[in-house]
């Protein structure tokens, strides 16, 4: 099972880190290597996520996430998300952008490094919503019922999410904002941009994640109803037809599934920067990272993992709180990818032993 789920990173690893080879020798062998890891760390949240939503989907479709799917992920964020960024914030075309991450990776770096507020606030305030809406849910499961009680009541106000999503993006914008980060150590004032990029984060949430909803609702009743209908059909002798709301529903969590992912990518783009300027060497290694990611998202699904340790989607959302404020406050301040992975790692860490722990405690009292 294992070797079969990953079998495809297993041969992306190898591809990239001969062609990390050919492209710039023994070198680029280890950049690769450490932009792989970095990604993988960056991204575990991002796999016990999407395993929750893929698991809802067909296998046709989980398919289609590591197959369509992962080439959005390596070319589309990987390498096409870092020249457009350029492209846009320098006002390049998107040829010139390219030709500038070829032949001038300084100033390249640099073009990235600016607009990175923008980024940021884009990126920050979609992952806030994701963990404002599961923490303002009253949920059967609760892992910190001290802390997710008193949420789970607070959430019943409508439109809560937004109202905390707004004011969060406010005082960002009045204060991380007013003095951002730029190249060389120097700062600038991007409340406009911040502002700007934050409201289109969190409208970019609302009607991709309403989209997926309103067709995943329509898809349950469809099912009842259709499911009602073939009981009918079996009495009656007569024949029925499949749903066809089915591919319609599983399109739009494909494409809610897709934005998330590229949302989680920001801080693993921005953080390659660390280690090396150059995109052909960040694509390769940012995208076998994407590639485990995905494959350990279907080995979740199909293992059944998140229903035997049911505080791992727990964990992996309270990461996504940290990671969301962690890209806010780096519009100002610079923060240590080694920080910001093992956030992730020790929330999920931690929810997966508390998962270990009630199996035991249920399996004594059992």
């Amino acid at each position: 099972m294992l070797v079969k789920t990953f079998r495809w990173a297993f041969a992306v690893t190898a591809l990239g880190l001969a062609a990390g080879v050919l492209y710039d020798g023994w070198t680029a062998l280890g950049l690769v290597a450490v932009l792989a890891v970095l990604e993988v760390s960056l991204s575990f949240d991002n796999a016990v996520i999407n395993a929750g939503i893929l698991k809802k989907m067909s296998a046709f479709w989980q398919k289609i996430f590591l197959t369509v799917g992962i080439l959005i992920a390596v070319f589309g964020m990987r390498l096409v998300f870092p020249v457009v960024i350029v492209a846009v914030s320098a006002r390049l075309s998107p040829w010139n952008a390219v030709h500038l991450a070829l032949t001038d990776k300084e100033r390249y770096q640099q073009l990235v490094t600016d607009a990175h507020p923008s980024i940021a606030a884009f990126g920050g305030m979609f992952l806030l919503m994701i963990f404002l809406d599961f923490v303002f849910e009253d949920r059967d499961v609760k892992w910190l019922g001290v802390v997710e009680r008193p949420l789970a009541k607070l959430g019943k106000v409508d439109m809560l999410s937004v109202c905390v999503a707004l004011i969060v993006l406010l005082v960002s914008s009045t204060t991380f904002a007013a003095h951002a980060h730029q190249h060389g150590g120097t700062h600038a004032d991007k409340a406009q941009t911040v502002l700007v990029s934050g409201i289109a984060g969190l409208i970019t949430y609302m009607v991709v994640h309403g989209l997926s909803g309103y067709f995943e609702h329509r898809l349950e009743a469809e099912e009842e109803r259709e499911h009602e209908a073939e009981e009918e059909a079996e009495r009656s002798g007569r024949s029925r037809s499949t749903v066809a709301l089915t591919g319609k529903a599983a399109f739009f969590m494909f494409l809610y599934l897709e934005v998330l992912d590229a949302s989680f990518s920001f801080d693993g783009v921005i953080g390659a920067f660390a280690i090396t300027n150059d995109i052909v060497l960040m694509a390769l290694g940012l995208g076998i990272g994407a590639m485990y990611v995905r494959s350990l998202t279907v080995y979740l699904v199909r293992q059944g993992t998140l229903d035997d340790y049911v505080y791992l989607e727990h964990g992996a959302h309270y990461a996504i709180g940290a990671l969301a404020i962690i890209l806010l406050v780096t519009i100002q301040y610079q923060i240590s990818e080694i920080v910001t992975g093992l956030i992730g790692v020790v929330l999920i860490g931690w929810s997966f032993f508390s998962s270990v722990r009630r199996n035991k405690a249920l399996a004594a009292a059992g």
